[in-house]
């Protein structure tokens, strides 16, 4: 009798999240054990609603060990070191082995790469520094609030811009508009750059519709506390009342420290199985970087990693069956762009398309809108 086959998905985000449940339905005999350091899975797109007091933390959470009953074993600890080569890993001081491993640890958040950011602004990329902003916003009157994005790349490109619009509408609708400027001061030299010139073009015409002052190409080098400056590489510097922030973005430690960084500083693998150098080894999500033709790395994005998630969850169940695997996961995104005022675009297309990606950004409306508050309740409900 052959022995029963163990997976190990490292992270309990999107990735490892949708791996999990794939895997347990097209391969329902095999053990799945998934880490995390974090008991609960945060819904991170909710994030945005929270920032301006449409959500609450305990709403837009859920217990990974909820797992458990679809027969999905969930260990919660600090992941210590990674041994791809044996696909082994060590958990408070214990080691877990497998025949397949799946790391899906995301990004990590690295404000203090940037002296003064931390203490200057909020990090509305956590659940914690989400709520911090939102209680700073609402107890916001006069001034300037200043998004910014501290380095060129990042996940969820459109996040800043519908932060920035989101803000803007809920001062609105307080009516304290024409006591606050909105401006974004962006690392990057254009929005959403790797969806192409049409998409860029139209987030950039958003702002300028809501009247928030548009400053790309200026990355932050230091913040004032203080002074409640910013002080840029170009030499130009600016002021901010509220000041709300993407941190730089870095793979995580044991990652690097397992030495699976490439030349990027991130993790590099085939672009359709998603599989490492390492046989049976995969890696998911924002922990990886795929360069496209232009020049420009695929975005860091819940939605691929979704879909790079059911693509290594199909193959290593075919692996642990004996057949050939034959998944490829195609480049293929879509994501809602909040606009405010309880409407929504929807950006959708082939970002593995040659030489450049083919992607279209629908108008904006409420049927948006309401199709990712959709999503939302769907996706708390079907993955737990």
């Amino acid at each position: 009798m052959m022995s029963k086959k163990t997976a190990l998905i490292l992270g309990g985000g999107v990735g490892g999240l949708v791996t999990a449940n794939v895997l347990r339905r097209e391969s329902p005999d095999c053990e799945i054990v998934l880490v995390d350091r974090e008991p609960e899975h945060l819904f991170a797109p909710s994030l945005l609603w929270l920032l301006i007091g449409e959500r609450k933390g305990a709403k837009i959470k859920r217990p990974l060990a909820r797992l458990e009953r679809k027969g999905i074993r969930v260990m919660n600890g600090e992941i210590e070191s990674i041994d791809a080569a044996r696909k082994a890993v060590r958990v408070g001081g214990r080691e877990l082995t497998g025949d397949a491993l799946v790391i899906s640890l995301g990004a990590e958040l690295a404000p203090d790469k940037i002296p003064g950011l931390r203490e200057a602004g909020h990090n509305f990329y956590t659940l914690e520094g989400a709520e911090a902003a939102r209680d700073a916003l609402h107890r916001f009157r006069e001034g300037r609030i200043v998004v910014l994005t501290a380095a060129p790349a990042y996940k969820c490109p459109a996040a800043p811009y519908e932060a920035a619009m989101l803000a803007e509408y809920d001062c609105r609708r307080r009516g304290m508009r024409q006591q606050v400027d909105v401006a974004v001061y962006a690392a990057e030299p254009g929005p959403m750059g790797v969806a192409g010139q049409d998409v860029s073009g139209a987030v950039k015409a958003a702002l300028g519709q809501k009247n928030i002052a548009y400053h790309p190409s200026h990355q932050v080098v230091r913040v004032d506390p203080g002074e409640r400056q910013l002080h840029f590489e170009n030499g130009t510097s600016a002021k901010f009342d509220l000041l709300l922030y993407v941190p730089p973005h870095q793979a995580p430690g044991v990652v690097r420290n397992a030495g699976l960084c490439g030349e990027s500083g991130w993790m590099a693998t085939d672009r359709h199985t998603l599989e490492t150098g390492h046989p049976g080894v995969y890696a998911i999500g924002d922990v990886v970087s795929i360069p496209l033709q232009l020049g420009k790395p695929l975005p860091k994005a819940g939605v691929f990693a979704h879909r790079q998630a059911e693509t290594v969850a199909r193959n290593i169940a075919a692996v642990f069956a004996g057949r050939e695997p034959s998944a490829r996961f195609d480049g293929f995104g879509e994501c809602f762009l909040e606009m405010g005022d309880g409407r929504a675009a929807l950006g959708k297309g082939n970002f593995y398309a040659e030489p450049l990606p083919q992607v279209a950004l629908r108008q904006p409306g409420r049927v948006l809108h309401w199709g990712k508050v959709l999503f939302e309740r769907d996706w708390l409900r079907r993955w737990f």
